[in-house]
């Protein structure tokens, strides 16, 4: 498990950048040289990025194994900063806002995590809404080269089973502003569920105004986090129906998104995991419960081959509907198949989807083993690009042709009562024909990665936005009328004393 990625705009000249997290020698668990070093990619905006890694000092080299990696303004002071999920001790960058970065672990609160506990991902989320992003970290096993066990399969060296391994608890952290936080797993009920905390997801699943949690978890049941608004989660996945898959069954669940696939104005839920097992597509019943519609959608018979790691929805094609992304490959080497390529799922009118990775391009169907992955608009033309990390290759940066002739909205939204990056805020547009679209601020998407902040509509054949419908995390709602199509958009949350 290793290469996440982070989209971000960290120098704010409205090109988004790359950042990519990096492994270590083993059993050292150490970044013995650049070819372990994390990555920082400055988008020159002709096509073209320059490595300025150095410079920004995000060279990473004194940490260990990286996983994950969360980008967002946790400070509020107008520029990303970052999150680094390890083996070892977790990271915390903060943007100077001058094209470098300084490491903050140390005394902010984050520094606590016990030896040896693997972290793999984090999102940053205002979860008690007092416009601070507050961060979620989802850890997996205790872990070290010095403690592992071995196992093998036909006389070869494999991967044991994660069933062989002690589940832990995620980790949840209350910003106190002054770049400080207080970990509250225990008094916020996050502590209470143990599991192998792989993906997460972050979107107002029941519709009252807080933000909840979707984790999807290896090889136990996956978590719903319902907020109760004072501070406090009730895990409800059991309850609720995504616990488990439409057998009872517990999976390999890696990556996860949560968006409105059908544009119903309910947020449903996806995870890949590996082949046979079939990827989960749970619908939202309207805030009461999910249903697993893996099987009429048609994504359990087109995912039983594939073991998915990161993933996520993206209207590659403009048309209005959320497609499914899926980046692939096997745990092990050893199967003669085990190299993958990625997978598209083209969303049919929010009822079924068609497998089209074929149709893709030659980059697109690279055969490797595909872990971490994000989408961006890198070349600010509409069409959402992907960037996906290999194991022990080159990243591949997969720019979309955007040649549909459809329409689309980019959403550059910026909260003020609410956070600055305003996570869980949530879109409505309306076009002149009366067509409906929904979307969300949510960035923590897919496994170990950081999407684009911008909010993607592709609009089809509609050139023209009668309204659009914001409902903002600190619960103000504002209205637009009259949007032009083909734009990057930027809007700003009201302030309190209701001027603009």
């Amino acid at each position: 498990m290793c290469g996440g990625i982070a989209v971000l705009d960290f120098d704010q000249d409205g090109l988004m950048d790359l950042y990519m997290t990096n492994g270590a020698k083993l059993p050292e668990m150490k970044k013995t040289g650049p070819e372990f070093y994390s990555v920082l990619l400055r988008n020159k905006g002709d096509g073209t990025f320059e490595d300025v890694t150095e410079k920004a000092g995000l060279t990473g080299a004194q940490m260990d194994f990286s996983f994950g990696v969360a980008a967002a303004d946790y400070d509020n002071d107008g520029f990303p900063d970052l999150f680094v999920a390890n083996a070892g001790r977790n990271t915390l960058y903060h943007n100077n806002g001058n094209g470098t970065f300084t490491e903050v672990t140390a005394g902010s609160g984050l520094d606590n995590k016990p030896k040896d506990l693997l972290s793999v991902q984090a999102a940053w989320f205002d979860y008690d809404r007092d416009g601070l992003l507050d961060l979620l970290v989802t850890n997996y096993t205790f872990w070290s080269p010095t403690i592992d066990q071995q196992c093998s399969q036909g006389g070869a060296a494999t991967y044991c089973s994660p069933k062989m391994y002690p589940s832990v608890a995620m980790r949840l952290y209350h910003n106190l502003g002054n770049r400080k936080f207080e970990d509250v797993t225990e008094k916020s009920g996050i502590g209470r569920a143990l599991g192998k905390g792989m993906g997460i997801s972050i979107a107002d699943f029941t519709h009252d105004g807080w933000l909840d949690i979707f984790v999807a978890n290896d090889t136990e049941r996956n978590f719903l986090f319902i907020n109760q608004g004072n501070g406090t989660f009730k895990e409800e996945g059991m309850d609720r129906g995504v616990a488990y898959n439409d057998d009872g069954l517990t999976v390999s669940a890696m990556g996860a998104d949560a968006r409105d696939y059908d544009n119903d104005g309910w947020v449903d839920i996806f995870y890949n995991n590996l082949r046979w097992q079939g990827w989960g597509l749970f619908h939202n019943e309207h805030g009461r419960s999910f249903r697993y519609v893996s099987q009429n959608s048609g994504i359990a018979s087109l995912s039983s081959r594939h073991s998915g790691w990161s993933n996520g929805f993206i209207d590659y094609n403009n048309d209005g509907w959320k497609d499914l992304y899926s980046a692939n490959g096997d745990v092990d080497y050893t199967a003669a198949d085990a190299r993958e390529h990625d997978t598209m799922f083209e969303n049919v009118a929010g009822k079924r989807f068609l497998d089209v990775s074929e149709e893709m391009g030659a980059g697109f169907l690279h055969m490797g083993f595909q872990r971490g992955s994000a989408f961006a608009d890198l070349n600010n033309d509409g069409a959402m690009d992907i960037v996906v990390t290999s194991l022990n290759e080159r990243p591949r940066i997969l720019m979309n042709s955007g040649d549909t002739g459809n329409h689309w909205l980019l959403i550059d939204a910026y909260g003020h009562k609410s956070p600055r990056d305003p996570v869980g805020a949530e879109f409505k547009i309306t076009t002149a024909s009366g067509k409906v679209l929904y979307n969300q601020f949510s960035v923590s998407v897919g496994f170990m990665s950081t999407s684009d902040r911008r909010v993607h509509f592709g609009l089809g054949k509609e050139d023209k936005i009668a309204s659009i419908e914001i409902r903002w995390p600190s619960g103000t709602v504002q209205q637009l009328a009259d949007v032009k199509a083909d734009q990057i958009l930027r809007v700003e949350e009201p302030r309190l004393n209701g001027h603009p």
